[in-house]
């Protein structure tokens, strides 16, 4: 966070605003609408500046600005068009620790008045730290479309109640679930339809009402490859809803970071050779929450269902009736090949993609390596950094052409994905050259040749020369063959 977010309590404080336009204007209806003490520092001021000094809704002082009059001043705002003169004041503030806003001046500012959302006493204030305060009045416009005039009566009603609400309810998860009711249910509809005697009733109804049993549950949420905007609405409903989550070693920060502030995270990562926690004793965790009335959350890397043990682990959950539900997420092959510009399949080299795991030697051993070995098909390998070198001699002794073009993606979607490229012959020794490491997915077949051409996201694919691919399908004669393309060194 460049900003650290914080509300002031400005009721009776005094502010000095420095400036009579129309951005001063604007300033000053912001502080009076917090019922802040209002200074006005100007020759000359706007009619309706000066309407408000006429009603004694705010001072006004005519002379050029002083030191003096920053005296048992809480906040500043500097709204002249006169940039020494901000920056003189902006300087003075600072000696006395006091912040102070500069209007389009980031730099000289120690705070920053954000785009606002209103509905009191529910605010939802956007910043963009100075930087694009046109965005922050994009997203607050949008979220004023989104968020319903009623909430404002709504939190108030909340305020009125949550005293009582903390004695019937002193567990924090039964309160969380109180007001998950109380903001989703009758009240907030009845409130939206404007009939807030009948809600106020309808709250208390609900606070003298027996408690219901709290009935701890899982859900498998697929979290995707790393790029939290590829989380489904659900996932980010379930993450929200959470009061732990057990999550994998790959599940992304940023896609935690979307979770629930106060949830209680759990890593039980698995990394090939450092098993930090067994599948026992993950179940034995899921059981363990779940009996104790907690909505669990159990957060795979990709998809729960591909390479992901989630059968297994709903196998277990089932055994115990512990209720559950699955949220898909998008599969490491799906989103590594899309962010790589490579497609699964494609008319003119694959009519079929497989997904392939083989990071032990009893899953390789298992694998229909002739069938894995024909042309026109791509393969999609999981968890296979570490045998590359025995893929690929496997690969070629059951057929497969060395000039097969891999590529062979790390960290796909991360704002630090790399595309290594090349053909089924060096696929090891370029793997090493380059130094890839897990998480990385290789796709290997003829829709591999894309990446170079089709490739938009992150830094250009690192490749070797690979052999052009003719399309089966016949071309016109002013067809080019796109497929044809030099890869960088």
């Amino acid at each position: 966070m460049k900003l650290y977010p914080l509300f002031a309590d400005l009721s009776r404080r005094a502010v000095l605003v420095v400036g009579g336009g129309a951005v001063a204007e604007r300033k000053v209806a912001a502080l009076l609408g917090a019922q802040a003490q209002v200074t006005v520092n100007a020759p000359e001021l706007t009619p309706q500046l000066q309407r408000w000094v006429a009603a004694g809704r705010i001072a006004h002082r005519p002379d050029a600005f002083r030191e003096a009059w920053l005296e048992r001043v809480w906040l500043v705002v500097a709204a002249t068009s006169d940039a020494e003169l901000n920056r003189m004041i902006a300087t003075f503030a600072g000696l006395r620790r006091i912040f102070v806003n500069v209007v389009d001046d980031a730099a000289l500012s120690s705070f920053h008045v954000p785009a606002v959302v209103d509905r009191a006493p529910l605010t939802i204030a956007i910043s963009s730290g100075g930087e694009a305060p046109m965005l922050a009045r994009l997203l607050r416009e949008r979220l004023e479309t989104l968020l319903d005039h009623s909430l404002g009566a709504l939190a108030t009603l909340a305020a009125r109640l949550r005293r009582r609400i903390r004695l019937r309810y002193p567990e924090p998860a039964a309160r969380r679930g109180f007001y998950e009711e109380l903001f989703a249910g009758p009240v907030a509809a009845l409130l939206r339809q404007g009939r807030p005697d009948e809600a106020w009733q309808a709250a208390g109804q609900a606070l003298a009402a027996p408690s219901p049993a709290r009935t701890g549950s899982v859900v498998l949420v697929g979290a995707g490859p790393g790029d939290p905007g590829l989380l489904t609405l659900r996932a980010l409903r379930a993450l929200n809803e959470a009061d732990v989550i057990l999550h994998d070693r790959l599940v992304s920060a940023e896609v935690l970071e979307l979770a629930r502030r106060d949830a209680e995270r759990i890593e039980v990562g698995k990394q090939a050779g450092h098993h930090h926690t067994t599948q026992d004793g993950i179940h034995a965790l899921l059981l363990q929450h779940a009996r104790a009335g907690r909505r669990v959350v159990r957060l795979k890397g990709g998809d729960p269902f591909v390479f992901g043990r989630g059968g297994e682990e709903l196998e277990f959950l089932r055994a115990h009736g512990i209720p559950y539900e699955v949220v898909p997420g998008i599969t490491a092959a799906v989103a590594c090949a899309a962010y790589a510009g490579v497609p699964l399949t494609h008319r003119d080299h694959a009519q079929s993609v497989r997904f392939v795991t083989a990071h032990c030697q009893s899953s390789r051993d298992s694998l229909d390596w002739a069938a894995l070995a024909q042309e026109r098909q791509t393969l999609a390998v999981y968890m296979g950094v570490a045998e590359l070198a025995e893929l690929q001699a496997r690969l070629v002794a059951h057929g497969r052409a060395p000039s097969t073009p891999f590529a062979l993606v790390e960290n796909g979607s991360r704002p630090e994905q790399r595309v290594v490229t090349g053909t089924l012959a060096h696929l090891a020794e370029r793997a090493a050259a380059h130094g890839v490491r897990s998480p990385a997915l290789l796709i290997l077949g003829e829709v591999a040749s894309l990446a170079t051409a089709l490739a938009w996201f992150g830094a250009p694919p690192l490749g070797a020369a690979v052999h052009d691919i003719r399309p089966a399908r016949a071309a016109g004669p002013a067809a080019t063959d796109v497929l044809a393309a030099v890869h960088r060194a």
